[in-house]
């Protein structure tokens, strides 16, 4: 089978094609013919060598994927042909890909395969980080970093279902135009404006309640000057590459929490808590209330290309490799 490399860490031009056996289920396993394997930042980080616990180069990258199950191992409840998408840990940039079975969700009908795969990730987290770690409620407000992106898309969608006040950030028209569909009442350009003062200025200077944040370094710092006193702030990630950091003083003055969030940590720990989300986000999906927003495809081959796009911040909604 084919599937993607990363020779060693570094830019794009350290992934490659490569021919490997096809893998064999173990118990408890399935084997997914991989029809789309969505991609995240985590990846790039990944690559990058930047991604604390991650893999020792050379590997396969990609944590999610949607296909078909075309073997399975022992004491596994699926008999084969089931169209399925999950988290797979790693090796998702692949024809092939094992899974444990319990990783796995039904592809909703009418849901194609590159809107499957991302789903996992992004409302997974998106909704993780708004409600079971931020307790969102409605009527407050809430922040949201890169809103025109994977989870920043699926995040503005379940924050205005849940009827808040949403705020959030891009860095063109057109990324913010999505957002606004979405859901998005305080659409804001990050390159034109200082994002904390739009929220000030709209909130009458008292900040939102809510801010999620997966850009990190001075994004985040700003991402809790613009929240308000009690508010909490729900980190996720760190895609510019240099983690946020934050003077305690200022939030012990205000009284406000920080919660971290991750969704690999999380499932490993406490899976229950993480996927108790899953019948509201598939009721959702099912009934089209909320959608998966593809932003671009690549060929599996072109999986450097893919990651180049994203890095490039072209990107909007999810991006996907079809093998």
């Amino acid at each position: 089978m084919q599937a993607i490399e990363v020779t060693e860490y570094g830019d794009t031009e350290t992934m490659r094609v490569v021919e490997e056996d096809v893998p064999e289920p173990g118990p408890g396993q399935v084997r997914i013919e991989v029809a789309a394997a969505g991609i995240n930042f985590a990846d790039i980080m990944q690559r990058r060598g930047h991604y604390p616990g991650g893999p020792d180069a050379p590997f396969v990258p990609g944590f999610e994927a949607a296909g078909t199950i075309d073997a399975v191992g022992e004491d596994v409840a699926y008999e084969g042909g089931e169209r399925v998408v999950g988290l797979v840990g790693q090796g998702g940039y692949a024809e092939y890909v094992l899974a444990d079975a319990e990783s796995l969700f039904p592809i909703p009908e009418g849901m194609s395969f590159a809107e499957a795969a991302g789903f996992p990730v992004q409302f997974l987290t998106a909704h993780n980080c708004l409600f079971g770690w931020g307790g969102l409620e409605e009527g407050e407000s809430v922040l949201i970093q890169a809103a025109a992106g994977g989870v920043g898309t699926a995040a503005v969608q379940l924050a205005d279902r849940a009827g808040a006040e949403v705020f959030g950030t891009a860095s063109t028209q057109e990324k913010l135009d999505l957002a606004a569909d979405l859901g998005c009442d305080h659409p804001i350009n990050y390159t034109e404006e200082e994002f904390r003062e739009v929220v000030l200025d709209e909130t009458d200077g008292v900040g939102v309640d809510l801010a999620l944040d997966g850009v990190g370094d001075e994004v985040f710092a700003e991402s809790v000057r613009a929240t308000k006193d009690f508010g909490r702030i729900v980190p996720y990630g760190a895609a510019s590459g240099v983690p946020g950091t934050v003077d305690t003083s200022e939030m012990f003055f205000r009284n406000q929490s920080i919660i971290g969030y991750h969704l690999g940590k999380a499932m490993q720990r406490k899976p229950e808590r993480v996927l108790e989300a899953v019948p509201e986000l598939t009721q959702g999906l099912e009934s089209g209330e909320l959608e998966v927003v593809v932003g671009e495809t690549f060929a599996l081959e072109d999986a450097a290309e893919a990651h180049q796009y994203i890095e490039d911040r072209k990107s909007s909604g999810k991006v996907v490799l079809e093998p």
